[in-house]
């Protein structure tokens, strides 16, 4: 999910570059989801590797 969060963030940079404001800011927005979504699910993962384990 992380791979995906960063691709969308070099469309949105690459976007930008050319003059693509709509397109930018959508895939930015994207982006900026997937991270987060990455981020929770990561910080669940790790709370239930610490439960798990003892």
């Amino acid at each position: 999910m992380l791979r995906w969060a960063l691709i969308f963030f070099v469309i949105a940079i690459i976007a930008a570059v050319f003059g693509f404001g709509g397109i930018a800011g959508g895939a930015a927005s994207i982006a900026q989801i997937l991270f987060f979504v990455f981020v929770v699910l990561f910080v669940i993962g790790l709370v239930m590797h610490l439960v798990r384990g003892r």
